[in-house]
């Protein structure tokens, strides 16, 4: 699904933020990315739903070679991958039904399909009483969770989530977490950048650990990395 070899990235002239990341993610797997504020997470997530092109080294996504991927063909392949940004990038002038609804109109999904599966994801995630409101009436928490029903309405082959509970109660933040689970089970690759580390040792997953911009992948519940260093009590 995912292979990074010996990645770099830089903005402008400054020093990499990050340096030689390597790892391959299978289909279907599920991985926590964790890391210090600056510690590269944005930036890694970035390269992954293709906002950005490596300053050096080797991508590749769903086969692809993204080296030789024209700016032609990179909207079909992001309509492959499902994002949950920080800042939740919703639009203003839709309600929150209109706003899950844009990757099944891009689509060409039938409108009346579109109504109900829109309806069915906004009441799962506690908002099906807010289906015609508009992002500026909606909390925080309210609006992140409108941005999480848009990444998953089309069921994509990569789900990408940048700090999802990050404005969310634990309860609304442990149901969502079950619904990225239910993603993974029907066979997409989940990728959740996050702090909490409460869900961390809920979840029994692998994690993708960012430090100064060098990247070390532990198995979950943590045993042995992959360079084969072990991270005493890092799971504890």
């Amino acid at each position: 699904m995912i292979r990074f070899e010996n990645v770099g990235l830089r903005y402008g002239s400054e020093a990499e933020v990050l340096r030689d990341v390597s790892f391959t993610l299978p289909p279907a797997s599920f991985h926590f990315l964790t890391g210090a504020s600056g510690a590269g997470k944005s930036s890694l997530l970035k390269l992954m739903y293709l906002a950005h092109r490596p300053s050096r080294g080797l991508i590749t996504l769903f086969g692809r070679d993204m080296a030789l991927v024209t700016r032609a063909e990179l909207p079909e392949l992001r309509r492959r991958i499902g994002v949950v940004f920080q800042d939740f990038a919703l639009l203003d002038h839709l309600s929150a039904l209109d706003n899950v609804a844009l990757p099944l109109r891009m689509a060409g999904t039938p409108e009346a399909d579109i109504v109900a599966h829109c309806t069915e994801i906004l009441r799962w995630v506690g908002l099906g009483n807010h289906l015609h409101a508009k992002p500026s009436t909606l909390s925080g928490g309210q609006q992140q969770r409108v941005a999480i029903a848009r990444s998953v309405i089309n069921r994509p082959r990569l789900l990408l989530a940048d700090e999802p509970t990050g404005n969310v109660d634990d309860g609304i933040g442990m149901r969502l977490l079950y619904l990225f689970e239910e993603l993974h089970k029907l066979g997409t690759t989940v990728v959740i950048a996050t702090h909490n580390e409460a869900l961390i040792r809920r979840f029994d997953h692998p994690r993708l650990h960012l430090d100064n911009g060098r990247l070390l992948v532990m198995p979950a519940r943590g045993a042995r990395a992959q360079d084969g260093r072990v991270r005493d009590g890092e799971w504890e």
